[in-house]
């Protein structure tokens, strides 16, 4: 079994896609951990504010069957459209940031929407490169950019899930 942490965002009626996509990879594997939802402004255009959450998810399968298989199906099926603009709004987006503990993409370290929600449900972590650790780069970004949570849209679900949650440690 393989050990993933996604990131999911959504700024087209994420209330409900954020919650819907955290149900529809339910039916794919196993949610052990959900951040809080975390709401942001667009990054790179002009758009709704964005709200961004973190899951720990439990797969037998590898990176690009995960992909493949689960993921892109997940985004077709709440109506993401693909273009070459992307920035552009999305009903739902979903990103492996981590596989078995591997950094799947260095970006990820520079971007608070991934990284605050992370931080919450995987606060050892530490960036294999530099060393530093995750809360520490969370509390950072937090620093630079305008974001909060918005515990009501994940709580209900989190807590019918019996999956962990937590952010007592990023700064608010």
């Amino acid at each position: 079994m393989h050990q993933v942490y996604l990131s999911l965002g959504s700024n087209i009626e994420p209330e409900q896609n954020l919650p819907r996509a955290i149900q529809l990879l339910h039916e794919h594997g196993k949610i052990l951990k959900i951040s809080s939802a975390w709401e942001s402004e667009s990054v790179g255009a002009v758009g709704p504010n964005y709200l961004n959450a973190c899951v720990r998810f439990i797969t037998s399968l590898v990176y690009d069957p995960l992909k493949e298989q689960v993921i892109h199906p997940i985004e077709s099926e709440l109506g993401r459209k693909r273009s070459a603009d992307k920035y552009a709004p999305r009903t739902i987006d979903i990103d492996i940031v981590l596989f078995d503990d591997q950094l799947c993409n260095d970006k990820y370290w520079k971007q608070a929407f991934v990284v605050v929600p992370l931080a919450e449900i995987h606060p050892e972590y530490r960036n294999p490169q530099t060393q530093e650790g995750i809360v520490e780069a969370a509390n950072r970004l937090r620093q630079q950019v305008w974001m909060e949570t918005r515990p009501e849209v994940l709580s209900q679900f989190a807590q019918s899930q019996n999956v962990q949650r937590r952010h007592d440690e990023i700064q608010e």
